[in-house]
């Protein structure tokens, strides 16, 4: 176990220039007032070994019982000096302060006081008369050291159990981002895979099936259907591509989408759309160019928002319009079909993911919550770019997807700044 103070390094080497002027000093005052005799040269081999000593401290030997002798062969040194030369009663102080960082409190408090009675002793014999000062000057000088140590050890060790913690902390939560991180990602392959890729396989399914359906009885229209099916997936092997590329280069996501871009891969979803209902496009007010990443997410939600209302809610037609406003953009996608209860798909779906086995096999029952998962991954895209959705519906009465986003030039200088941080 560390004694008091287990780093201080520049307090140490403070300590040992005080020690070896105190030594100095004494050393001289002791030859100039009674010669260089025989005790003089064993006073200033002392001296000598006992800044020796003090300097190996750092080289001791971390083996028990070790760092002990050293404190004690130091204090008697101390002792025997002060014992010939009171001057050298001075040099107890550091010394006490490398054996109270060496050893533990009790034995280190032990040699501390051990050395004050030397000390005392050594001063009342050469005082005239029983001077109180002299035994209370190293008492208190002992006693201060003592506390002094201690509570810079009791602040020391808690400033490092801070650290540790803050340490440990910054680590749980560099990993914990990492998750977070890689589960935001998953969550948004996951919505571009359903609103791209998943979508086009849906509309191959969907035009195989029909093909099969007329094959002996409308060649024509069963190859017309096989011919878009390929065209179809063809679309979607190149929106894989696509996928893949932005996943493996740096692309440039704050870079802006010119209005006719927009409009025309709209207008494409619109001719790309397969299905029982017919899909019309408008757009109203005044077009500007928007940051990739909305014209991304307002495209990936039309194409979401169409699938679902071809393959469940049985509309004859939807309606797709895209608002400019001063500060707002506005997708609404309206279709007059059957509709759904917008609550209890929600609760479903929450049900279904919170481990709910009765829930989930209801919901593979019914159209609805399947729809609904679409949905969901729609609000969330939209919400995680710092817009809007809602979806309104009503059994028998259609359903409205609507998403939007701010547009005006606070709000598009605030969403180009988070995406360059998060490149």
């Amino acid at each position: 176990m560390a004694g008091l103070l287990a780093s201080g390094r520049r307090l140490d080497v403070w300590l040992f220039v005080v020690l070896v002027v105190l030594v100095a000093t004494s050393s001289l005052r002791y030859v100039v007032r009674h010669g260089l005799g025989l005790t003089g040269v064993l006073v200033l081999l002392g001296a000598a070994l006992l800044i020796a000593g003090y300097a190996a401290r750092p080289l001791l030997p971390k083996r028990a019982g070790v760092p002990a002798v050293w404190s004690a062969v130091l204090a008697c040194v101390v002792a025997a000096l002060t014992i010939v030369a009171p001057s050298f009663a001075w040099c107890a102080v550091p010394v006490a302060f490398a054996v109270l960082q060496t050893v533990r409190f009790v034995p280190a408090v032990v040699c501390v006081s051990a050395l004050m009675v030397v000390i005392t002793v050594s001063w009342l014999r050469i005082s005239a008369t029983v001077d109180p000062v002299m035994i209370a000057g190293p008492l208190g000088v002992a006693l201060i050291t003592v506390m002094s140590f201690r509570a810079l050890d009791v602040e020391s060790k808690a400033r490092a159990r801070l650290i540790d913690r803050l340490v440990d902390a910054q680590d749980d939560l560099a990993a914990e981002q990492r998750r977070v991180g890689a589960l935001r990602e998953r969550a948004r392959l996951s919505r571009d895979i359903h609103d791209s890729v998943g979508q086009d396989l849906s509309s191959v399914y969907l035009l195989l099936q029909a093909a099969d359906r007329s094959w002996l009885r409308d060649p024509a229209v069963s190859h017309q259907n096989v011919k878009t099916a390929i065209a179809t997936s063809r679309r979607g092997l190149e929106e894989i591509r696509q996928v893949i590329h932005e996943l493996s280069t740096d692309v440039e996501s704050s870079a802006l989408t010119e209005a006719p871009e927009l409009h025309r891969r709209l207008r494409e979803l619109e001719d790309r759309s397969h299905g029982p209902a017919k899909v019309s496009t408008r757009i109203d007010g005044v077009s500007m160019p928007l940051s990739n990443r909305l014209a991304a997410a307002l495209v990936a939600s039309a194409r979401g928002a169409l699938a679902n209302a071809q393959e469940h809610s049985g509309a004859d037609h939807v309606m797709m319009t895209l608002t400019y406003t001063g500060e707002e953009i506005r997708l609404d996608i309206r279709d007059d079909g059957r509709g759904f209860d917008v609550d209890t798909v929600s609760s479903r779906r929450e049900a279904a993911a919170s481990g709910d086995v009765r829930t989930r096999r209801a919901t593979t029952d019914t159209s609805s919550p399947t729809r609904g998962l679409g949905l969901k991954g729609i609000r969330d895209r939209v919400i995680e770019l710092g817009g809007g959705a809602e979806i309104e519906s009503e059994p028998g009465d259609g359903t409205t997807v609507s998403v939007w986003f701010p547009i005006g030039s606070s709000a598009q200088n605030g969403d180009l700044n988070r995406q360059n941080e998060e490149n």
